[in-house]
C-alpha cells in the first residue's frame, strides 16, 4: 500500500504540519520526562495502528537511549517489570485516553488518581496535551497511509523546519 497523499508537498499541509510540530516542540520541551514523553506516544500510536509513528517514535526513543527491553514491553506494560509506578500511570493514561470509545468514563477517576500522584500540573498539562496531539498525528498519518519503515532520528524535525 503506498502513501495516498503527502502532507508535506501541499502548500497548506505544509503550514500546517509546521504548526502542529511547534505544538509537539512545547511539549518536548516541557518538564514531562522525555522517556515518558517517548513511551505514551508509541503506546496511543501502537494501539491506533499507526506504522510511522511506531517507527517514529520507537527509533527517536532509542537514538535517547532508551533501552530495547522497555521498547520491546511497552505494548504488554501490565504485565512487564522494567516500567516506574509514573510510568505506568501515564501509560494507562495514555490507553485510557487512546480508547475513549471503549469505556463509559474515558478516563478513570482510578487512573487519574494515579497521574496526580506522580505528576505535577505543568507535567499534567503536557501529559494531556501530548496524548491529545499523538492521538491527532496518527489520524493524520493512518488517514493518508503514511507507512512506517523509512524514519531516521530527527528526519521530522528537519522536515517541517
Amino acid at each position: 500500500m503506498d502513501a495516498r497523499f503527502d502532507l508535506f508537498e501541499n502548500e497548506f499541509g505544509a503550514r500546517f504540519s509546521k504548526r502542529f510540530a511547534n505544538a509537539g516542540l512545547l511539549i518536548h520541551q516541557s518538564p514531562l520526562p522525555k522517556s515518558t514523553q517517548e513511551l505514551v506516544s508509541l503506546r496511543a500510536s501502537q494501539i491506533n495502528g499507526c506504522g510511522w509513528c511506531v517507527d517514529m517514535h520507537t527509533k527517536e526513543a532509542a537514538a535517547a537511549g532508551e533501552t530495547a527491553v522497555r521498547l520491546a514491553l511497552v505494548a504488554t506494560w501490565r504485565e512487564s517489570t522494567v516500567f516506574t509506578e509514573a510510568e505506568r500511570a501515564a501509560l494507562a493514561l495514555a490507553e485510557e485516553g487512546t480508547r475513549l470509545a471503549d469505556a463509559h468514563p474515558g478516563v478513570s477517576d482510578e487512573t487519574w488518581a494515579r497521574v496526580r500522584e506522580h505528576y505535577d500540573d505543568d507535567q499534567i498539562a503536557a501529559l494531556v496535551s501530548l496524548v491529545a496531539l499523538i492521538n491527532a498525528a496518527n489520524r493524520l498519518a493512518v488517514i493518508v497511509h503514511q507507512r512506517g519503515g523509512s524514519y531516521e532520528p530527527g528526519m521530522f524535525a528537519a522536515a517541517v523546519s
